[in-house]
């Protein structure tokens, strides 16, 4: 390898995003006038360099590399107007000058590679890319992987740990942080070209010199590789220009390249590479990019007026004053000019050629914000930081899941920017039930683009149906009441993201439809219970995949047929009576109401056969299990084709039972009171039931002396689980429960009191008036009762001792039972 040739190479070094980069970059291009610029950069990507300056291009975009070996990974490299890459390759093209990428390609940067060459990728280069080689593996599947900077963490380090060179340099020159350093010694001063270059290159090999850099060193064997090749023999060093990362530049000077380290690379594997947009939010370190570009829309200014800072802390400070005016805050332009004053000045104070962006939060706090930096974090930064998002040119075409994508986000009218946007979607609209459709494919095929944020539920009773609460992601929601709903509630934000992943998932499926089944299928291979695949079938009706909910009525089918599992079955039934009584605001035609029912009914069948043995155990044990009692009772009572009478033996089973959990014959007890179907004698004998007698009764036995005290009292736990307030306004009830806890032996109450505690928490202030109401009639001072609801009511403990000795007595009593 001629190094020497390669180090007369006209060698520029740059820092990536870097305002005073490109603007020097472009008056040394003018002034050298190349016929060939060699530019870091995936080299695979060099057929995109002419999409990518073109005239409907409007930067912010990326450079997307792909795997097409159907893994997930992906790594960007993003450009914005000002990245010195994209300015050079503007200028070749301007100029009819050749133009070409020569790092390592995509296919290398996402292969698996000997982890000995990651080992030592702790000295960042300053200038160049953050090495995706090196990163693209931890972050394989975080589509928000960026092709980063290498400019290390700032002064700030953790303690005990060695201090960084970057922290050096910021801490010998007396800046705050190395972002501070980097802007007043290299962004804000204007250079000539020349000093410049030099000035970066003395400052790229001092930071060079520290650590052992093995990725960047293997990257600069192949880069340097691919410059002297597509040199040859026809161009002379002095036709060439080469725009790379300050520290491969410095490496190319020094002539120190090891030829030999660019066998280490891996051998590249099958990858694409395409353009996609990009936004300003995505290259600010504030929201994890470590760019080194804390402010890409300040940055923008600058690059838009020449590189003068001063100009571009004004234009800021005037949006912030903006800001804070249509906030209603008091803001004039005097504040506006007393701030740019103020940061002008304190950049003067610490010898900064021009104001940055440290001078600017200052300045801002100290005068339009009084010395509060709360508007700063909320106001500023939008306006240092920006929203642009960038525009792809027609000479990219679309894979067929982005053309859909953006053909829906469209004719839908969704939300198109990198800002959240929260909307509604009426289910009862056949317009917005499909795009709650397209919504719950991009969430099944982890699309990153709309979040779920709540529901208004139906008003219908069904099986386990409940309120939604907002706020929770669709992950967390079961799929049963998703599909229950009126309306739906969404927050959607496209992001960079959104492309990459649209991009990745073509792997899966040429249409969002066939991505969701492929997942979904995948999802129902990994099933074991019928519980399982009754949660897919559900995922497959709310994506409207028939295919997917095909196979997963199969196999609810062949699972539950050999199904044990209470919980498991009774979720299955939970998601059959949804999808019967809810089902049609998300119709599929290649499935009729008939096949549902069938699946309801037999379900329901097998789970109702393994109720006695699913109740048995400790009361952690049968907690699943008693939830699944809850299910069964609303499914028998809101679906007409079940076995309801099949269902309600089995309970009255647990209730008579000694062998299931105390708990579980309780919380059965309590449905069956509920639904009034405790004692069917009434029936038989054509007149009609008294069921509290029948609930005193069973209460009263099981309450009884004969019972175990801790049993009795688990039963009374699990009774008032389910509706406290019905039971403790039944007087026979509540005279059964004073009976139980008057005859518990003084010595076998200190055991039994735990059980006590956790059965009367659940009781609220209502339902602790009606039980003091009805322990005080079964004590025979009815006629108190009144002054039993101003004693509940009363908060002045002083009153408290005023009232009679006997209402005092029956006080403590209660308490020390609630």
């Amino acid at each position: 390898m001629d190094l020497d040739r390669l180090a007369a190479v006209h060698l520029f070094p740059v820092r990536h995003h870097s305002p005073r980069s490109s603007a020097t970059l472009r008056a040394y291009l003018d002034e050298v006038r190349p016929k060939a610029i060699f530019v870091e950069g995936p080299s695979d990507a060099t057929p995109l360099l002419e999409a990518l300056v073109d005239p409907k291009t409007v930067p912010p975009v990326a450079i997307l590399g792909y795997r097409t070996d159907g893994e997930p990974a992906s790594s960007l490299w993003p450009f914005a107007a000002y990245s010195p890459e994209y300015v050079a390759v503007k200028w070749a093209f301007e100029h009819g000058v050749r133009v070409e990428l020569i790092d390592i390609p995509v296919g290398t940067t996402l292969a698996p590679f000997d982890g000995a060459l990651v080992g030592h990728d702790d000295a960042d280069d300053p200038g160049g890319h953050e090495d995706a080689h090196a990163h693209a593996h931890e972050h394989e599947h975080e589509h928000e992987h960026e092709h980063e900077h290498e400019h290390g963490d700032g002064p700030a380090s953790a303690e005990g740990e060695q201090e960084s060179i970057y922290a050096a340099c910021a801490r010998a020159r007396g800046f705050r942080s190395f972002e501070e350093f980097w802007e007043a010694s290299f962004e804000a001063p204007r250079y000539d070209p020349g000093p410049f270059r030099e000035a970066l290159l003395a400052y790229a090999d001092l930071v060079r010199s520290d650590g052992d850099r093995l990725i960047h060193r293997a990257r600069d064997a192949y880069m340097a590789r691919s410059i002297l090749e597509r040199m040859g023999p026809d161009l002379a060093p002095s036709e060439v220009a080469a725009v790379l990362g300050a520290a491969h530049a410095a490496a190319f000077a020094a002539r120190d390249v090891d030829p030999a380290l660019e066998a280490r690379l891996p051998a590249p594997i099958p990858c694409a590479v395409t353009l996609i947009p990009f936004s300003f939010p995505r290259l600010s370190e504030q929201l994890g990019y470590g760019a080194g570009n804390r402010a890409p829309q300040y940055y923008q200014r600058a690059h838009d007026a020449g590189g003068d800072f001063r100009r571009a802390t004004l234009e800021v400070l005037i949006d912030f004053t903006e800001h804070l005016r249509l906030r209603g805050f008091m803001a004039s332009l005097a504040d506006t000019i007393e701030a740019f004053r103020l940061a002008v000045s304190l950049a003067e104070l610490r010898g900064k050629a021009e104001p940055g962006l440290d001078e600017v939060r200052e300045a801002t706090i100290a005068t339009m914000c009084r010395g509060d930096a709360t508007h700063v974090d909320g106001f500023l930064w939008p306006a240092v930081i920006g929203r642009n998002v960038g525009r792809v040119g027609g000479g990219i075409g679309k894979n067929s899941l982005q053309e859909e994508f953006w053909r829906e986000v469209r004719e839908r009218r969704l939300p198109a920017t990198d800002a959240p946007e929260s909307f509604r979607l009426s289910l009862t609209n056949e317009v917005e039930v499909g795009t709650s459709v397209l919504l719950h494919r991009l969430r099944i095929a982890k699309i990153p683009y709309a979040a779920y944020a709540g529901t208004r539920a139906a008003g219908r009773g069904g099986a386990g149906a409940r309120g939604q609460r907002r706020g929770q992601a669709a992950s967390e929601v079961p799929p049963d009441e998703l599909l229950r709903q009126l309306s739906e509630t969404w927050e959607a934000q496209w992001t960079p993201a959104t492309d990459v992943a649209l991009v990745e998932k073509i792997v899966l499926g040429d249409t969002l439809e066939q991505v969701a089944t492929r997942l979904l299928e995948e999802d129902l291979a990994a099933c074991h219970t019928t519980g399982e695949a009754a949660d897919v079938l559900l995922n497959a009706v709310l994506a409207s995949s028939a295919r997917a909910a095909a196979s997963a009525l199969d196999a609810c089918d062949r699972f539950a047929a050999g199904d044990s599992d209470l919980p498991s079955l009774a979720r299955a039934c939970r998601a059959f009576a949804g999808l019967a009584s809810f089902g049609s605001s998300r119709s599929l035609s290649s499935l009729g109401d008939g096949v549902i029912a069938t699946m309801l009914e037999k379900t329901f069948a097998r789970a109702v056969l393994r109720v006695h043995g699913g109740c048995t155990g400790s009361d952690e044990a049968v907690a699943p299990a008693k939830e699944a009692l809850r299910t069964l009772h609303d499914v028998a009572l809101s679906q007409p084709i079940v076995d309801r009478a099949a269902w309600f033996e089995a309970a009255r089973a647990l209730v008579d039972s000694d062998a299931v959990n105390p708990t579980a014959s309780g919380l059965a007890c309590g449905l069956l009171y509920l639904a009034q179907e405790l004692d069917d004698r009434g029936d038989r004998e054509g007149g009609s039931p008294d069921h509290d007698d029948a609930v005193a009764r069973i209460v009263g036995l099981r309450l009884g002396s004969a019972a175990p005290p801790e049993a009795a009292a688990s039963f009374l736990a699990g009774f008032l689980e389910v509706n406290a307030l019905v039971l403790v306004k039944s007087r026979p009830v509540v005279e059964a429960l004073d009976a139980f806890l008057g005859g518990i032996l003084p010595e076998r109450f200190k055991d039994t009191l735990p059980v006590l505690r956790r059965a009367f928490a659940a009781l609220g202030a209502t339902e602790r008036r009606y039980l003091l109401e009805n322990v005080l009639a079964a004590r025979k001072l009815g006629d108190k009762a009144r002054a039993a609801q101003a004693v509940l009511l009363e908060k002045d403990r002083e009153k408290l001792k005023e009232m009679s000795e006997d209402l005092s007595q029956a006080m403590d009593d209660l308490d020390d039972l609630l």
